[in-house]
């Protein structure tokens, strides 16, 4: 029946998530989930919101939302975005702000949404390879764009670059939008939000699915200069005006208030982040560093392939990518300790 599809749609690469199979229990290590449960504040939020006050619309401007996280991060309400998770939001930035005449820029290895959004939107976009050692150098971001997207840390490769390196490509880059996505920045980056003061060119997006255990209820926002704000708002309101449902919006605002429980959580990743990296390499195991809840590691001897295949077998499941540069490497989430000994023992074994 596809001679009723439009030109566009034939000519899409559509993104593919990260495998979730349901014939067996897996210990699930591919899609970067938290493996701690979310804030016991957000889930009595989200249970007190749902009452009979469902059969009513939801705030389309998520002003409670909004509110968490400009106290969070010291900013206005008129600086926040708040979406249906940060790939939503994402779509109305490259809808947006990065539909120019010049191209856009982002990088060869990274979060491969981008590339899926641009042949959405036909954007002219322009990969910037990453370093031999796969970290970003931001000064080859450079010459005439519509726009600059780039993960901190990067993903699929978890290593991130500084505040000082940011602040550079944005003086350096003043004409355009520059995006640093940070969904896993809570994990061992710096977030850039401070800079928007400084820079109204600078949106940062980050997300609730990560560090805030919260993938499962689609919450995202941006945070900038309130002129990019309103762009988005625009899109947003010519697309879906009520992005986020009632239970999401109490939930997320209370998890961004519990500050306590989400630091505790982040700790205990990272530290289990640490030990895994240690007993990976202690395996033979090529590690790049990371400041996200995954590592990047290449096998002994490069059978990352093999490796994944054999790992699902026996009930454990990390991503591998079938990409040039990185077709020797797999990403593991970090779980708990006990799910991260367990796989680490079947490693051994295999």
């Amino acid at each position: 029946m596809s001679q009723y599809w439009s030109k566009l749609v034939h000519d899409l690469d559509p993104y593919v998530p990260g495998e979730q199979p349901k014939d067996q229990r897996y210990v699930k290590l591919n899609t970067n989930e938290c493996p701690y449960p979310p804030s016991p504040n957000a889930l009595a939020a989200i249970h007190a919101a749902a009452d009979e006050r469902l059969r009513l619309y939801p705030d389309p401007n998520a002003d409670e939302l909004k509110d968490a996280i400009a106290d969070y991060y010291s900013v206005e309400r008129a600086n926040i975005f708040a979406g249906n998770g940060s790939d939503e939001v994402l779509a109305h930035v490259f809808c947006g702000l990065l539909k120019h005449d010049a191209p856009l820029l982002y990088p060869d290895i990274s979060y491969s949404f981008y590339p899926v959004y641009a042949n959405l939107y036909q954007i002219e976009a322009k990969q910037i390879p990453l370093r031999d050692d796969f970290s970003l150098n931001l000064k080859d971001f450079s010459g005439k764009n519509g726009g600059i997207i780039f993960p901190n840390p990067n993903a699929p490769t978890s290593m991130a670059v500084g505040l000082d390196v940011i602040e550079a490509l944005l003086q350096a880059n003043r004409d355009s939008v520059v995006v640093v996505d940070e969904a896993y920045v809570d994990f061992g980056a710096e977030t850039a939000i401070p800079l928007i003061a400084k820079y109204p060119n600078l949106l940062v997006v980050q997300t609730f699915s990560k560090s805030r255990s919260l993938a499962g209820l689609r919450v995202g926002f941006a945070v900038g200069h309130p002129d990019l704000i309103n762009a988005l708002e625009r899109v947003k309101n010519s697309f879906n005006s009520y992005p986020l449902g009632r239970m999401a919006i109490a939930g997320a605002a209370a998890a961004m208030r519990d500050k306590e429980y989400f630091a505790s959580t982040c700790q205990q990743i990272i530290a289990t982040r640490e030990m895994t990296v240690q007993k990976l390499t202690e395996l033979g195991f090529s590690v790049l560093p990371s400041a996200a809840n995954f590592v990047f590691a290449r096998p002994p001897a490069g059978n990352a392939e093999a490796l994944y295949l054999a790992l699902k077998q026996r009930g454990v499941l990390v991503r591998y990518f079938n990409k040039l540069r990185i077709n020797e490497y797999l990403r593991i989430t970090i779980g708990t300790d006990d799910e991260m000994n367990t796989f680490l023992q079947i490693l051994a074994e295999l």
